[in-house]
C-alpha cells in the first residue's frame, strides 16, 4: 500500500492527500511529511522554507490569501478541528482562472491540500476552534500580500457557513476578483 493516496479534484493542479494512518486502540501515527513520499505521490518537486500554526475559533475566515510576488504554494492541514479549505485559481493562462476547489480538512480525515503558487487561499473554522498547519515553498513578503474578497459574486465560493464569519480588518477590505492583481 502506498505512503500517502492523492485524490485530484475539479482544478487538476490542487491535490487532495491522504496519508497512511497506523492507529489502535493506543492511538496512531503517521508522517505528517516525507519530502520523498511528497515528491514520488505527487509527481512535483519543490522545497518548503517556512512552516505556520494559526489557532482560530468557530466561524474565523481567514482568506482569500495570495503573494503576487514571491507566490507561495502551500501544504496546508488541520492538526485539531475542523475547517472547509478553498484554493481560487488566479493564474490567467489557466483553463481553470477564477474557478474554486474546497475540501473539508480535520483532525479526523488527516488530509492535506496543497495549493500551488498562482493561486488565493483560504478556510473557515466549523469546529470550536482549529490549529491550521501549513508549510510554504516561499517566505512571506508582507510588500506582496494581497487579498480577494471572501465571497466575492464573481468567484461564488459556497462557503459551509451559516451567517457572517469573524472576518480581519484586511480581509473585510479585500478587493473584488475584477480588481485584483493577478497572475499571467
Amino acid at each position: 500500500m502506498p505512503d500517502m493516496q492523492v485524490i485530484t479534484t475539479s482544478i487538476p493542479d490542487v491535490l487532495i492527500l491522504e496519508p497512511k494512518v497506523f492507529g489502535d486502540s493506543r492511538g496512531f501515527f503517521f508522517e505528517s511529511f516525507n519530502q520523498q513520499t511528497f515528491n514520488q505521490a505527487t509527481g512535483l518537486s519543490v522545497q518548503f522554507v517556512q512552516d505556520n500554526h494559526s489557532r482560530s475559533a468557530k466561524g474565523v475566515l481567514r482568506g482569500m490569501h495570495y503573494q503576487i510576488q514571491q507566490p507561495q504554494g502551500k501544504l496546508v492541514r488541520v492538526a485539531r478541528g475542523r475547517v472547509f479549505d478553498v484554493a481560487v485559481d488566479l493564474r490567467k493562462s489557466s483553463p481553470t482562472f477564477g474557478k474554486w476547489c474546497g475540501t473539508e480538512l480535520s483532525e479526523d480525515n488527516f488530509r492535506q491540500l496543497w495549493v500551488p503558487p498562482g493561486f488565493a487561499h483560504g478556510f473557515v473554522v466549523l469546529s470550536d476552534y482549529a490549529d491550521f498547519l501549513y508549510k510554504t515553498t516561499e517566505y512571506y513578503a508582507p510588500a506582496h500580500d494581497r487579498g480577494i474578497l471572501w465571497n466575492d459574486p464573481d468567484i461564488g465560493i459556497e462557503w459551509p457557513y451559516e451567517g457572517e464569519p469573524s472576518l480581519s480588518e484586511k480581509d473585510k477590505n479585500a478587493k473584488r476578483f475584477k480588481d485584483a492583481e493577478v497572475f499571467d
